[in-house]
């Protein structure tokens, strides 16, 4: 792309309006991908024919402008969390706050795992740790550490009310949990075997002040799952372990009706469960499904 453009570009998104407004994130991050692709990649390949100071000059204006979007992103997001600490969303507000923030979720041309600007808002919402820990070594049916696409908790959650207690097996950082709570009323548990990754989850929901959310420390073959209504599984594991999870959940529905919620390669095997009838009618693994206890 010429000079020219790239300056034209860069004009546009610094004298937009709409893009200061903090709660206008869906636009703004469009706007961030577009100096990211357009205009740094653009100004990369301009390098041998524009003078350095005239690169520079725009290289500053463009960090200048994505700073002033993390800035305003960073504004909504304290904002958010402060209003949840205060108990000032009900689960129908929050959920329609959050998609007038971020736009409906994108299907059309998403790929069956891929993510959108649901999946940026509430990753500012719920932010990861600057580091990652290390997952402590693990039996090899375990699976490691993937988030659940917003869009997928945002369909769970709509299956549940505050009545519900639903236990997330393999919780990782908790976003299941403590999405499904705030856009439900549900009680949430999570069952995490990474201690580090139970512990950021934790630390989490008690600065947002939700008690209703809560995570073990535990191995989901052996949790205590007393007062379960509900079950999410995001393929946590494989093989031998879901097998022997899936034969305690049976155990439980032999004592009261439950009903588990899955997405990803686990929902063949739930499928496979004479115990489970499922309830919707999907056509492949990347969408949630929902099975119900017919014992």
């Amino acid at each position: 792309m010429p000079f020219a453009e790239l300056m034209a570009a860069l004009e546009v998104l610094e004298n937009n309006p709409a893009l200061t407004d903090p709660a206008c994130f869906s636009a703004r991050a469009d706007a961030q991908d577009e100096l990211e692709v357009l205009l740094l990649d653009g100004l990369d390949s301009l390098q041998a024919d524009t003078p350095t100071a005239m690169l520079r000059s725009l290289r500053s204006r463009v960090k200048a402008l994505q700073t002033r979007f993390v800035a305003l992103d960073h504004q909504l997001f304290t904002n958010l969390q402060a209003g949840i600490r205060a108990g000032e969303f009900t689960p129908e507000s929050l959920r329609s706050q959050l998609l007038a923030y971020a736009g409906p979720p994108s299907l059309e041309g998403l790929p069956a795992t891929g993510y959108d600007s649901l999946d940026a808002l509430t990753n500012g919402l719920f932010p990861e740790p600057a580091q990652l820990p290390a997952p402590e070594e693990r039996e090899p049916e375990m699976v490691y550490y993937q988030k659940t696409p917003a869009r997928i908790i945002f369909e769970l959650a709509a299956k549940l009310t505050p009545k519900d207690i639903l236990y997330d097996l393999g919780a990782g950082l908790g976003q299941v949990p403590l999405l499904v709570h705030l856009l439900s009323g549900a009680t949430a548990r999570g069952i995490e075997i990474e201690p580090s990754y139970c512990q950021h989850a934790q630390a989490c929901a008690a600065a947002l002040n939700l008690p209703q959310v809560q995570f073990q420390y535990a191995d989901a073959r052996t949790a205590d799952y007393a007062d379960a209504t509900a079950f999410y599984l995001f393929t946590p594991f494989t093989g031998s372990i879901l097998q022997q999870v899936l034969a305690r959940l049976r155990e439980l529905a032999q004592q009261r009706p439950l009903r588990l919620f899955s997405y990803g390669p686990s929902t063949g095997a739930l499928r496979e469960q004479l115990w489970l009838r499922r309830l919707d009618a999907g056509k492949h693994a990347y969408q949630m499904a929902e099975f119900q206890s017919i014992l």
